[in-house]
């Protein structure tokens, strides 16, 4: 199998390096300030499996065909990389790795929806450019269908994947995106100040506002008739309990959660997007809370005030203090 991963950033870059390692003709689609590093240097991978330097193919551009197109850029990015490199993925399978809900729809726009793989990532990684990624937590890949793929293509693009990671399969890979996009539902604050998630949440006011986020969401999530789905290592019990319980206790429990996910500092996606002067993924967030509430004539007048402060940051390149965001986001809660 020929396989190419569209976008190595943090996730992309974590599945070009090991599927490389498991010696699949692999190529990573790359930025042109990449190639050059990638192709003399090598992958740089240090975390949860150790350190190691991985030979990896990248190219900025497609040039022949592959079997297997996994796309981990985000959302917004979809349909440029996909149009640079369409003649080659004609007949490739397609799996999407992006957070939130709607990169699927993007591309069945390209491709048979029989084709189209759901992935999640239960991990998490640092991108250090151009060719440096920390793996920080996790192990877990979810594979699934919002279209009902064949089985056979899912399991064949798993059985591509399997020495890779630790793979699980979902039947309602919907619901379990949706949940999946609770844990991606804070990245937003620490995106906002600036700073790791461990330092953002250590403060229990911080806290607090990220169990408000997810209270809001969750309302929102449950009158629109959604059903979320278990994940390997977040049952939906979890944000279900954090979002009943007194504030300051779920605060405090949210606060240790987040502290102890990873040994070095972690910077969640949105961030690492801010600071590279790229669009963030907020618009698929925090921002789908938002318009799945305006779609069913609710409100999430919390996720829609956050959403705004990220594309505030991203526009000025200007972070806020605690005391600003707090200003902000407590005018709104009123």
């Amino acid at each position: 199998m020929k396989a190419a991963i569209l976008g190595c950033g943090a996730i992309g870059g974590l599945f070009l390096g090991y599927l490389s390692k498991q010696g699949i003709d692999v190529r990573g689609v790359v930025r042109d300030y990449q190639v050059s590093s990638l192709k003399e240097q090598g992958l740089f991978i240090e975390g949860v499996r150790g350190k190691e330097i991985f030979k990896v193919n990248a190219v900025s551009c497609l040039r022949e065909k592959v079997d297997l197109a996994v796309f981990a850029v985000k959302t917004g990015d979809l349909p440029r990389i996909i149009e640079d490199n369409l003649e080659y993925l004609k007949e490739a399978k397609i799996l999407a790795v992006q957070n939130g809900v709607k990169s699927e729809d993007t591309l069945n726009k390209y491709f048979l929806a029989e084709r189209i793989v759901s992935g999640i990532v239960m991990f998490g990684a640092t991108f250090y450019p151009p060719n440096k990624v920390v793996h920080n937590f996790g192990e877990d890949l979810i594979l699934g269908s919002v279209f009902s793929s064949s089985d056979s293509v899912i399991q064949e693009v798993g059985g591509a994947l399997v020495k890779a990671f630790n793979l699980k399969f979902s039947g309602n890979i919907k619901g379990a995106k949706y949940l999946k996009l609770f844990i991606n539902l804070n990245n937003c604050i620490p995106a906002v100040l600036g700073v790791s998630m461990q330092e953002a949440f250590s403060d229990l006011e911080l806290a607090k506002l990220a169990v408000k986020l997810n209270r809001e969401a969750y309302r929102v999530v449950k009158m629109s008739g959604i059903e979320l789905e278990d994940l390997p290592s977040y049952p939906k019990k979890r944000i279900e309990d954090l979002v009943s319980l007194d504030i300051g206790f779920a605060a405090s429990i949210f606060s240790k959660v987040m502290g102890s996910l990873s040994k070095e500092p972690l910077y969640g996606s949105i961030l690492q997007s801010i600071k590279r002067k790229k669009p963030s993924e907020i618009d698929y967030i925090n921002g789908e809370i938002v318009s799945l509430a305006k779609r069913n004539n609710l409100d999430a007048p919390l996720n829609r005030k956050i959403t705004e402060l990220v594309h505030r940051v991203e526009s000025s390149g200007k972070f806020l203090g605690k005391d600003e965001l707090s200003a902000e986001m407590d005018a709104r809660d009123k």
